[in-house]
């Protein structure tokens, strides 16, 4: 009786966890964290800021007065005036999607329409409340690393 009992707890728990993995498809794995029987460890390993700058790709791929998104790294690199690189965050802070382009001396973020300044990633166009997080950013050798934060 006592299984009888256990199973309709086990099926809540069941679709629950499966529910919370559906939802976070589009927003990470910490909502499905509390249903694993086991801890990993293994996401703090793919980009942690512990980890040591990151090695995005030629300082030469950056125009004057705009920037490029590396997407795959969530990062925005830019150089306001020539040899000047500033480096953020590419997650916005108003919904935390991705920008996708810098223009017109902005960073654009596709989802509601914020823009950043390109210098300091401020916020010049809402809805996003607060600047992009910024990170550090040395040219080594040609590339750009970033160090974040």
């Amino acid at each position: 009786m006592s299984e009888a009992a256990e199973s309709p707890a086990t099926s809540r728990r069941t679709l629950l966890c499966g529910a919370a993995a559906v939802l976070a498809v589009g927003g990470g794995t910490l909502a499905v964290a509390g249903c694993s029987s086991s801890s990993s460890s293994s996401s703090s390993s793919s980009g942690g800021s512990s980890a040591g700058p990151v090695e995005v790709g030629p300082a030469a791929d950056v125009p004057v007065g705009g920037g490029k998104v590396y997407r795959e790294q969530k990062i925005v690199v830019t150089q306001p005036t020539e040899g000047q690189y500033k480096a953020f965050s590419a997650k916005c802070t108003h919904a935390g999607c991705i920008v996708d382009q810098v223009k017109a001396s902005q960073i654009q973020c596709p989802c509601h329409g914020s823009r950043f300044s390109i210098t300091d990633g401020a916020v010049q166009e809402g809805p996003a409340p607060t600047p992009l997080p910024s990170y550090q950013v040395a040219v080594e050798g040609g590339n750009l690393k970033v160090t974040k934060s």
